[in-house]
């Protein structure tokens, strides 16, 4: 997938600015102060997707935002199984160790996740000017390998990923998870033709 220097520069602009919103919701949401810094970013097939998250332990968590509109596809937040329940600890201040998901952690984790993707995805449309509209957020925990294999839908619709890597930095510690975006071969022609006219950032 070829994007130009210039496409990328914008496309990690709003990056920024969309974490920098979500990360101002949860801190609202857990009334403290959190940051999402972003340290790597990058567009990959899902084939390619298998290989670069292949370090994860075999079972993730993720919760899923399906968004429609000029732009169609599927955002989803994604954590090992560990560092899902030590983001709830760091966020309800308890201490930073992973132990297993409850249900209250998990309806945390679908609130978390749709504050989220939501601020991400709405400050995408919103540079863009463009509409999207949002489904009801769902959590998964299952091996990464089915994860990505639930992703295929298709030989007609070819599907790339925009992987965001993450931290959550809060006062007691930090944590990594990954925002996943899958994005069909034509909504991802709109992004980049969309970025060509954008001005964000310049």
């Amino acid at each position: 997938m070829n994007i130009s220097p210039e496409q990328f520069d914008k496309l990690t602009e709003m990056v920024n600015i969309g974490f920098g919103r979500a990360a101002a919701s949860l801190s609202t949401l857990v009334h403290q102060r959190i940051v999402l810094s972003v340290p790597e970013i990058r567009i990959c097939s899902l084939e390619e997707l298998q290989s670069y998250l292949g370090f994860l332990c075999s079972e993730v968590t993720t919760v899923h935002q399906i968004f429609s509109g000029w732009l169609n596809g599927d955002a989803m937040l994604l954590l090992d199984c560990d560092s899902a329940s030590i983001l709830i600890n760091l966020l309800s201040g308890e201490p930073p160790e992973p132990r297993p998901l409850t249900t209250s952690d998990r309806e945390a984790l679908i609130e978390i996740g749709n504050i989220l993707l939501n601020a991400f995805i709405g400050t995408l449309g919103n540079l863009l000017k463009i509409k999207i509209h949002f489904a009801v957020p769902r959590l998964h925990i299952e091996a990464l390998h089915d994860m990505i294999s639930t992703l295929h839908v298709g030989i007609n619709e070819i599907r790339y990923t925009l992987v965001i890597k993450t931290y959550f930095e809060t006062l007691d510690g930090n944590v990594g998870g990954y925002v996943v975006i899958i994005l069909g071969i034509e909504s991802l022609d709109r992004l980049f033709e969309a970025l060509n006219s954008s001005t964000v950032g310049y």
